[in-house]
This record gives C-alpha cells, sequence and structure tokens, in this order.
C-alpha cells in the first residue's frame, strides 16, 4: 500500500506540474469532503476544475480513466459539491478533467481529458 500511495501522490504531482504550464490555477490538492476525495482542484478561464488523476504501469488492467467508475464520479460529484458549499461559490461553471498518466519504458505519457464525465 506505501508502494501504490507513493506512486498516487508522484502522479498527482506530475499531473500539478502539467496542467501549471498549461496556464490552470491549482486551489486545492488532495481536497477531503465527508468520506471522498478530490485530486486536484484548479481554475481555467474562469471555470473550477475537479481534476482526477489515474495513472498505470500496464495496460493489464485498461487504460488509467478506464478505472473511473459510476461509483467513483458520483463520490467525486459529492465532493465537488461539498467544495462549492464549503467556499460558498456559485455561478460559476465547473467541470471534471481527468488527467491519465501511463508509463512506458519508465517515461510518463501524459493525457488530459477535459470535461471527461
Amino acid at each position: 500500500m506505501r508502494n501504490t500511495r507513493k506512486k498516487g501522490t508522484n502522479a498527482e504531482s506530475l499531473a500539478e506540474k502539467f496542467l501549471t504550464e498549461k496556464g490552470y490555477k491549482i486551489l486545492e490538492k488532495n481536497y477531503y469532503f465527508e468520506r471522498g476525495e478530490i485530486d486536484l482542484i484548479a481554475e481555467d478561464s474562469g471555470i473550477i476544475v475537479f481534476v482526477e488523476v489515474k495513472s498505470r504501469s500496464s495496460e493489464e488492467y485498461g487504460e488509467p480513466e478506464e478505472s473511473i467508475t459510476i461509483g467513483k464520479r458520483k463520490q467525486l460529484r459529492k465532493v465537488a459539491e461539498g467544495y462549492l458549499y464549503e467556499k460558498n461559490i456559485t455561478n460559476i461553471e465547473a467541470r471534471f478533467d481527468v488527467v491519465s498518466i501511463k508509463w512506458q519504458k519508465g517515461k510518463p505519457i501524459i493525457e488530459h481529458l477535459q470535461n471527461a464525465f
């Protein structure tokens, strides 16, 4: 489990750097609300972006983004609603993005899926 968390933290750091270089402003990292968590919350041209980061070291279990189940999507929506409520944010556009990271020969291949669900 410890190694898995380390890989996840590394993937989230890569995603944060990737998004920052694209001009996104990172607002929160590992935001928790009740029993759920969102990896990154960012702002992109006035839009709040809730970002789920997924990575895979092999294609044995499919593409990274394929692991985001309907249940996980519901949980992410609840956490996003909690964030908007806690920060008293209303009347602003929001979306869910996925940053998918595949490791090939020790190098990350990063794909950004905007408005993923």
